[in-house]
């Protein structure tokens, strides 16, 4: 038990440093590349994020372990709008793009609906992976075209952003984004190796332990991440982040894992926590329409959302 919680604080310590080296080099790449800090939290900052999750569940689907693959996504979505979105904007609240309620958000609604319904016959199939991915790709390369022909207007839709210079060279930029990508990898992994052995001395289930234990877990990176750039008021990479990595869990995550082999779904998941997660990432838009901005007030009623669902598991 003792070298469990030693993983742990290790794994906590390298997934803090790991999100503020992880930002820096977002932010100079950014600058450096002529794409809006927006972009590069949606693409490069969720990818690295969300690469637990999906380390996580192409185990699990490899090992046979469905619910552990299932529970880790759908946790990971609700954890990181109500407990990462909601601890983040207690920190510092977030102004919001416009592009991320023009396309985000709804990317974000497609892929989450699209989950639900491949997952009614109670197994998401090869072909529905397949699509899934296709669909990722097809909306990377629109928002990186978008980016490009709106940079200008973003920047000025954001007055609240303040825009830094940028003299560190690409190649530092790449470094720190590399050294953060490696620390929140291992101190995911360091950080779930300790969790799940301490559920697993507890008797707690499979799927309790992929949908809170795990998922938790594998939503540290994005809490670690986000936090940091809140913290530095670098807030679009914080928002971008999130919903991005939301769209990774979903499209990039079960889309791979899927391809590998074909995910059961239980029932249970289908009725409950996925109406949770599509229920929390609809509650999510009129937080970001009032003022444009998600204050401490929305942080509050997300993290008491949260706490409430996590006790239902219960």
């Amino acid at each position: 038990m003792l070298f469990n919680l030693l993983l742990i604080i290790i794994g906590l310590v390298l997934l803090i440093a790991g999100g503020e080296s992880l930002v820096k080099g977002a932010v100079g790449i950014a600058a450096k590349a002529r794409l809006s800090k927006l972009v590069i939290g949606m693409t490069v900052v969720s990818f690295g994020t969300s690469s637990p999750e999906l380390l996580v569940s192409l185990q699990s689907a490899h090992e046979g372990l469905p619910e552990i693959a299932i529970g880790n996504v759908i946790g990971s979505n609700i954890a990181n709008i109500a407990l990462v979105l909601g601890v983040t904007v207690l920190i510092f609240p977030m102004p919001v793009a416009r592009n991320t309620i023009r396309y985000d958000w709804p990317m974000m609604m497609i892929a989450s609906v699209l989950f639900y319904l491949f997952a009614f016959d109670l197994e998401i199939q090869r072909w529905e992976g397949i699509l899934m991915f296709v669909s990722l790709i097809a909306f990377i390369i629109f928002i990186i075209v978008q980016s490009r022909k709106s940079n200008k207007v973003e920047s000025l839709d954001m007055p609240e952003i303040e825009e830094k210079p940028n003299n560190i060279s690409i190649a530092k930029n790449i470094f720190f984004l590399v050294l953060g990508l490696i620390g929140l990898y291992f101190g995911s992994y360091w950080l779930i190796k300790g969790a799940k052995s301490i559920a697993v001395d507890l008797g707690v289930s499979q799927h309790v332990i992929g949908i809170t234990i795990i998922a938790f877990g594998t939503s540290v990176p994005e809490l670690a991440t986000s936090c940091v750039a809140a913290y530095r008021k670098e807030t679009d990479i914080s928002v971008g982040n999130l919903i991005g990595s939301n769209i990774f869990n979903i499209l990039a995550v079960l889309g791979l894992t899927s391809i590998v082999s074909p995910i059961a779904v239980k029932e249970f998941v289908l009725s409950w926590d996925l109406l949770w997660m599509i229920g929390i990432a609809i509650l999510m838009l009129p937080m970001m329409l009032v003022k444009r901005k998600v204050g401490r007030l929305s942080g509050a009623i997300l993290l008491a959302i949260y706490i409430t669902y996590i006790v239902t598991l219960f």
